[in-house]
């Protein structure tokens, strides 16, 4: 990255194709899940998709560079358009699971969708709300960003040996992506807790709170219907 190419900026803004990509995986798998789990909500979530994807490009046509209000709004939208909606689903296969309705395989799959949408659902809250979005996190000085809500193993490696001090937050200027977040979603969905990644503000322990919450609620049921289909 040149000085003149974005300036203003710390350090290289982030590429807006893997949100997008995501977001795009996660409008999908809504869209194929069983129709008595999903119903006219699909097309809901398929529309407010559409927008917020024509939103983001045309707010931010390569990288997150400059601040958008409305692109921001609408990809707010849309990821609480999709997780509202997916807890929709959520109850509604709960309910499939406990009453043992519908084909097994079908509630299984579906089941692994709402956890899959959950995953990606909150990767976006959690890198839409840490340090003041995407676009503040890599061009504020770091003295004058918002409190941090999460805690990074790059934020605590200054002091490290120099292999690993070389990507922390203080030497290279690192600051997290989307990616990071999805992968730190993957991680809070599967183990129920804080893995590499800690929360530090309340808001942020409340989402994965309930993001555990809904995980644990799924994978314990799946276990328990796969026993029954089993025998």
């Amino acid at each position: 990255m040149t000085s003149s190419e974005y300036a203003g900026f710390r350090t290289r803004p982030e590429h807006r194709w893997p949100v997008l990509i995501c977001l795009a995986l996660g409008t999908v798998l809504y869209a194929v899940l069983p129709s008595d789990v999903s119903g006219e909500l699909r097309y809901v979530v398929m529309g407010a998709s559409l927008l917020c994807t024509i939103a983001m490009l045309i707010a931010h046509p390569t990288r997150f560079d400059r601040d958008s209000r409305i692109g921001r709004a609408f990809a707010l939208g849309f990821v609480s358009i999709l997780l509202a909606a997916n807890q929709v689903a959520f109850v509604l296969l709960v309910h499939q699971l406990l009453t043992g309705q519908g084909s097994g395989a079908v509630t299984l799959l579906g089941a692994a969708q709402v956890w899959a949408i959950n995953v990606i659902g909150y990767g976006a809250v959690y890198w839409e709300m840490d340090r003041g979005g995407p676009v503040a996190r890599r061009r504020d000085p770091r003295d004058q960003l918002q409190p941090a809500d999460f805690q990074f193993p790059q934020d605590s490696d200054g002091d490290a040996v120099s292999e690993v001090k070389r990507r922390s937050s203080n030497t290279a200027d690192w600051a997290p992506g989307y990616i990071d977040y999805l992968y730190f979603s993957a991680s809070n969905a599967m183990a129920f807790s804080p893995t590499d990644v800690m929360p530090l503000s309340i808001r942020a322990k409340l989402f994965m709170m309930v993001q555990a919450i809904t995980g644990f609620v799924l994978l314990a049921l799946v276990i328990a219907r796969s026993v029954n289909i089993l025998n």
